[in-house]
């Protein structure tokens, strides 16, 4: 099947947003630095129309995902069958202590245009929070719960959603010795999951630039390795150049016009970066260890990555042409993958201590280090487009990785939506 049909769902539609009501000030919100928050009860009816309760299950598990929301079971709900043209009856909703509700409605016109409307309540205020307009194709409706879902969210929250996204990994199969790694995409929630090479060679450490729907990742054959760039739009696959030695570890710049990488020549390992118009490359480390994993700050203007040089691996910082390099990692344990947010207010990072691994993360000076989550192998973290949630994978002992997520307050870890086995996760931008 051609890349472009894979992704003609996805890509066919251009979704039109009105709003067509000033929202009220929330008389409610969900406070997200607060590491105890205890989730916001939230009703969520089917919508009315065709794909309308779908749309609403979507919206559910979204939000329910997120550990920030209680969505209230349906068997609890008094008022039924609700009419986004008037205001529901907000005493029965207090009875079952909904403190927020979402309700809509869906229309499909004779040419399968998909029309959603609906409405966000503040339930105890007795006020709506939020009316908007979506349109699509009709096999667009999921992409259609996500735009929704993360409407609620931001209202609630105060932040960017993350819903409307999708996540490339390294989806694997088969025993430890024949293992097939192929580079695989789904959506955030672990629907239309499909693979992006055939599993003939190995793929490692896919990555999504922050402004496009293009990829990059090496490519692992017998003969060396490769860098590859791959636009999903497009379908155009290409190598980023030649190289002497062992290639590996690309991530793009914040911007989209760079791709720093690690080359491994005579057991030494540097970080390189190339800019993508001019195709000229250069070198930025020079030190006789191991520099690998780099990572671009938001504004372009640094870059962490992972070294030994100090005798151990740790985290450094260093400004983009190379120069000033600095370790910001102090503490026990060996710290690698890297990752700046994209909000530019942590780094993330893998760290191996005391036979556990956790994914942590501090501020780009070292400081405010906290570790998330712990267990046999958690590895590999990846942001959510809002800096605010992070996936990585999770293998325990004998068992396949898998892929889980975590917020920056460490409270809400759980498995992603996604049963198969799966490492390398990349979150990609939010979806245009």
């Amino acid at each position: 099947m051609r890349l472009k049909s894979l992704f003609a769902a996805v890509l066919a539609a251009v979704l039109s947003v009105g709003a067509f009501a000033l929202p009220a000030r929330a008389q409610i919100e969900v406070d997200v630095n607060r590491g105890d928050v205890q989730p916001l009860p939230i009703a969520v009816p089917g919508f009315r129309g065709e794909r309308g309760a779908e749309i609403a299950q979507v919206i559910t598990s979204n939000l329910e995902r997120s550990g920030l929301f209680r969505p209230i079971d349906q068997a609890a709900f008094i008022e039924r069958d609700l009419d986004i043209r008037y205001q529901p009856r907000f005493g029965d909703w207090k009875t079952i202590n909904a403190q927020a509700l979402v309700n809509g409605e869906v229309s499909v016109d004779p040419t399968g245009r998909l029309t959603v409307n609906f409405r966000l309540w503040d339930v105890f205020a007795e006020q709506q929070l939020l009316g908007m307009q979506f349109t699509s194709t009709s096999e667009n409706w999921r992409r259609v719960a996500h735009k929704i879902s993360d409407a609620v969210y931001e209202r609630l929250t105060g932040e960017k959603g993350y819903f409307d996204t999708r996540v490339v990994f390294v989806a694997e199969s088969g025993g430890r010795i024949d293992r097939v790694k192929r580079l695989a995409i789904m959506d955030q929630d672990g629907a239309n999951p499909s693979y992006l090479t055939d599993g003939s060679y190995i793929v490692m450490t896919p990555r999504f630039s922050s402004t496009s729907q293009e990829i990059t990742y090496m490519a692992l054959r017998p003969e060396g390795s490769s860098i590859y760039l791959f636009n999903l739009e497009t379908g155009r696959r290409e190598t980023l150049g030649n190289f002497p030695g062992m290639v590996f570890a690309p991530r793009f710049s914040h911007d989209g016009g760079k791709v720093a990488f690690s080359v491994e020549r005579s057991g030494n390992t540097d970080i390189h970066v190339m800019d993508l118009r001019s195709r000229s490359s250069s070198r930025l480390t020079a030190d006789p260890s191991i520099d690998t994993s780099p990572s671009f700050s938001p504004d372009g203007a640094q870059i962490t990555f992972n070294s030994d040089r100090g005798g151990s691996p740790q985290i450094y910082v260093m400004n983009a042409d190379g120069s000033g390099v600095r370790r910001i990692s102090f503490g026990s344990g060996r710290y690698m993958t890297p990752v700046w947010s994209p909000t530019g207010e942590y780094i993330a990072f893998t760290k191996q201590e005391g036979g556990r691994f956790h994914i942590g993360i501090m501020r780009p000076d070292g400081s405010g280090e906290r570790l998330l989550t712990s267990s046999y192998l958690d590895e590999g973290p990846t942001w959510a487009p809002n800096g605010r949630v992070l996936m990585f994978s999770r293998e325990t002992p004998g068992g396949p990785p898998r892929l889980w997520t975590v917020d920056v307050t460490g409270r809400i870890v759980r498995p992603a939506p996604y049963p198969q086995s799966g490492s390398d996760p990349a979150w990609s931008p939010l979806l245009n």
